[in-house]
């Protein structure tokens, strides 16, 4: 007679948590112990997630860099590759930096993983606002800022697997019925409150310096991105491993019983992430456009930057809102409302275009266009990471969350090669405009319809009940796990 967990495994609805941590098979000692006080409980989830921070502003400063440099220097740098280097090169660095940390995190410790991004964060963007080429030469300069950024998108990468999995992993200690809100708070939150700050800070040095100082505006703009990951150096080296890693962790990775136990799960949260990342790149054409409306061509660099941290304010409330539906009804289902939504009004939106897109009628297009931005963190922005973090066993829950993430970067980097082609074929500008978002409207809806049919529901115990929902399933293909978890945390209340 099968065992309920191949019963479970034997159909795809078995992949969802509809069952509560009781019902499990094996018994499990609470992590939330009450002996803790709040403060307790709470900053080793703030000091993992929050590095995130770091993600938003050193990713979303770029931008504003990339436009002062192409004010300084005209004919070297904005009509040569080296500005769309600077940029995308670390969409490559993260990949590379979640791919080594995801395992680094599984196999070796979350927290000196984690300890090793922020050094390597702070150390490169120093190194980023002082770039500088040979005997003063522009080209050294571009080559240099685009090596640096690079290894910062390694730091960054590293800041997704370890920072984001031991976020998730101590929000168990966390009161029940706040434990996503508290993920979220402190992963894709921080994220948008970093793209806030990367555009404001810039506005607020172009005051300050004016049009005449540009060159020491993007190096000061560089050189605070250190601030961030120094702020949580001295958190994240009191850390403790988490809890629930030190009970299960692995020496040794059955790989092929891994990959039946979840390809599909692992399939599923991949193509939503990669979907949504590849859609978002086409968001950025109508900010740009408003923003041209109202600023006008020849807007002074400070004005540009405020309105484009007015763009990245839509984020706020957004993820806010998203934060505390996921608790409410659910990460999947508040994905799924998110992401429908979003996909309905950019069909609106793209319909509408030839009237909103005017100078006429800009403040209509502002608060819808804000209402969207706002839906896509609401639920995609908010969620896919959660989904991503909390659907594995937590062995294996670095490299799981390392390789959707990671498809998710590769999403987002085919979207900025994709989308032009799509503009630069279109047959006159109003179609410029329509047809990207018709295509990433379309997407919205496909990711909805995935993540209702494929995600698995998750409530405040599934790290807890994924584990020993996993561990149940390796005892019953031969694997021994006696052999997991730290010395001291691998026994179960049911085998002392």
């Amino acid at each position: 007679m099968s065992t309920p967990v191949e019963q479970d495994y034997s159909k795809e609805k078995g992949l969802q948590e509809n069952r509560s941590v009781e019902a499990s098979p094996v018994e499990v000692a609470p992590l939330d112990d009450p002996t803790k006080s709040r403060w307790e409980r709470s900053w080793p989830t703030i000091a993992c997630g929050a590095g995130l921070f770091s993600d938003g502003y050193l990713n979303g400063v770029i931008g504003q860099v990339n436009t002062i440099l192409s004010k300084i220097y005209p004919g070297t740098y904005a009509n040569s590759p080296a500005s769309q280097n600077v940029s995308a090169i670390a969409f490559a660095g993260t990949v590379v930096g979640m791919l080594i940390f995801g395992y680094t995190s599984d196999i070796y410790s979350r927290k000196w993983s984690l300890m090793i991004s922020t050094i390597i964060l702070f150390v490169f963007a120093a190194l980023s606002a002082g770039s500088y080429g040979l005997n003063g030469s522009q080209y050294g300069l571009f080559a240099a800022l685009t090596a640096y950024r690079f290894f910062i998108g390694i730091g960054i990468g590293g800041e997704y697997p370890a920072g984001s999995v031991s976020c998730a992993e101590n929000t168990g200690e966390l009161k029940a019925g706040h434990r996503n809100r508290w993920f979220i708070m402190f992963t894709n939150f921080q994220i948008d409150f970093g793209f806030v700050v990367s555009a404001l800070v810039p506005m607020i040095l172009m005051l300050i310096f004016t049009e005449d100082h540009k060159r020491a505006a993007w190096r000061v703009a560089l050189g605070l991105g250190v601030i961030p990951p120094l702020s949580l150096l001295y958190l994240r080296l009191k850390l403790k491993e988490p809890e629930e890693f030190s009970r299960e962790r692995m020496r040794s990775f059955p790989v092929w019983l891994i990959i039946k136990f979840y390809w599909k799960r692992l399939a599923a949260v991949s193509l939503i992430w990669f979907i949504y990342d590849f859609s978002a790149y086409s968001f950025g054409i109508y900010s740009s456009t408003w923003i041209s409306l109202i600023t006008g061509d020849d807007a002074p660099l400070w004005k540009t930057f405020g309105w484009t941290t007015v763009t990245y304010m839509f984020y706020i409330p957004g993820s806010v809102l998203g934060a505390f539906a996921s608790d409410w009804i659910g990460p999947k289902n508040t994905l799924g409302l998110g992401v429908f939504l979003q996909g309905v009004i950019g069909f609106i939106m793209s319909g509408c275009y030839k009237w909103l897109a005017t100078s006429e009628n800009v403040a209509a297009f502002v608060v819808v266009y804000g209402i969207f931005l706002a839906l896509g963190e609401f639920g995609p922005g908010d969620n896919i990471g959660l989904c991503a973090a909390k659907s594995c066993a937590t062995a294996i829950r670095g490299q799981y969350y390392s390789y959707a993430a990671a498809i998710g970067k590769i999403g987002a980097f085919v979207g900025t090669y994709v989308f032009p082609i799509i503009q630069k074929n279109a047959p006159n500008a109003t179609r410029a405009g329509q047809d990207p978002f018709f295509v990433s409207s379309a997407l919205c809806i496909l990711s909805a319809a995935l993540a209702v049919f494929l995600l698995p529901n998750i409530n405040q115990d599934t790290v807890t009940f994924e584990d020993a929902r996993f561990r149940e399933y390796l005892t019953q293909n031969g694997y021994d796990t006696s052999t997991m978890g730290t010395a001291g945390h691998g026994a179960r209340a049911d085998e002392e």
